[in-house]
């Protein structure tokens, strides 16, 4: 699939799509750089190569144009460092305009130019064709890296490809893995396969499910979303989190399940808690037993030890939100629990693919993220791809995917 590592990039130009919309402190100092580091072997490749590098990207959700707040100005000494510290990295104060131009223009072989937020122009969310032209004129290569953004029909992530001839338009190192990690799981899943999948929402949830309805052995619900399921099948919740609009679609998956012989697993037993509070009182009652007042925020040591075993004998894992409230320490015990059980069966030979970004951060948090096959670093536009939808940054460069 490699069209990236075949080619040459020796005097090349690569306008490189990224991802680096990393969280800030009020600094300005960077928080987390996953998704900065994921994807240095794209650059160091274009750099080694004899090519210069020009990235866009976007930071945060700018409103009215330009803001210090959302500017990328404040990544380039990080950047500066994460390339080694001998790479120049240039950076342009807009993403299209005469500076932007000009410096791309000198821009040598080895060199780095990070420009603006792209997102200081509504045309970039609009998809604007004459903006993506702007910005296909500053390289002769486009290289999309930006698995994260690649659900958006942006100008940046779709539109631009147009603007470059096939075998001039490709995906980045970064980009590829993650299709091909995805493909992996949704195309060539071993089986037994499970699907593990938490979070607060059902309606967040219902696509993927009814997708993976088609393709996995087991599906484990966890997270508040359970209690939806927990109230629809007739228990009592006390006051956990609750769609009641969605307790008919939450039977209707149910019996879905059944009838294609998926087994769904809910957890039997909660850590529950007299309120949303670290320092709360907390006991252990069955799921569907939880008393007035109180409210789960956990799953049990019960639900535990059923879905370690679940995910120990599978040989294809998903994971796709936690468990219960990770964040706070009385309530993190079942989703580290179920970080160990994937990174074991991961060990024993199992494909173990976590995305969304809660789980990513349980991962990271457990310090497990190298136990497991692969992390995703796009939450919104993994979950659309396990929905089974077309992402518009995948389809503007898949005439070059073999």
């Amino acid at each position: 699939m490699s069209t990236f590592s075949q080619f040459s990039f020796t005097g090349h130009k690569a306008l490189v799509r990224v991802d680096f919309n990393v969280p800030l402190d009020e600094n300005f100092q960077i928080t987390d750089d996953t998704r900065m580091r994921a994807t240095l072997p794209t650059l160091q490749k274009i750099l080694n190569d004899g090519g210069a590098v020009i990235l866009m990207s976007h930071l945060g959700r700018p409103k009215d144009g330009p803001n210090n707040k959302y500017s990328l100005k404040h990544l380039v000494p990080h950047l500066h460092e994460l390339l080694g510290g001998k790479v120049k990295v240039f950076f342009a104060d807009d993403c299209i305009g005469s500076q932007a131009a000009l410096t791309a223009s000198m821009l040598k072989a080895g060199e780095v130019l990070l420009l603006e937020n792209l997102r200081f122009y509504k045309e970039e969310e609009k998809g604007d064709a004459a903006f993506a032209e702007k910005l296909s004129k500053l390289g002769d290569v486009y290289v999309n890296d930006a698995f994260g953004t690649a659900h958006r029909a942006h100008a940046s992530t779709a539109v631009i490809a147009q603007f470059f001839p096939t075998g001039k338009k490709m995906f980045g190192l970064l980009m590829e893995a993650e299709v091909k990690s995805a493909e992996k799981v949704l195309h060539e899943s071993e089986k037994p396969f499970t699907a593990i999948i938490g979070g607060a929402k059902v309606s967040d949830k219902i696509l993927i499910i009814e997708n993976l309805l088609e393709r996995a052995t087991d599906i484990i619900i966890g997270g508040g979303m359970a209690y939806t399921f927990m109230k629809a099948r007739g228990g009592k919740i006390g006051n956990s989190l609750c769609e009641e609009d969605r307790m008919p679609v939450a039977l209707e998956i149910l019996e879905k399940a059944k009838a294609k012989n998926v087994s769904i697993h809910l957890p039997e037993d909660s850590v529950i808690a007299d309120k949303f509070d670290a320092a709360a009182n907390t006991e252990t009652r069955p799921s569907d037993a939880i008393p007035d007042g109180w409210i789960g925020l956990d799953i049990g040591p019960k639900a535990v030890g059923i879905f370690s075993e679940i995910i120990k004998k599978s040989k294809t894992i998903l994971w796709n939100g936690p468990m219960g409230v990770f964040e706070m320490e009385k309530f993190q015990a079942g989703t580290k629990a179920i970080a160990l059980a994937v990174a074991d069966a991961t060990r024993s030979g199992a494909f173990s693919l976590v995305g969304g970004g809660d789980s990513v951060a349980a991962v990271n948090k457990f310090n497990l993220a190298d136990k497991v096959s692969y992390v995703s670093t796009g939450g919104g536009a993994m979950l659309e791809y396990f929905e089974g939808k077309t992402l518009p940054g995948i389809a503007a460069i898949k005439e070059t995917v073999s």
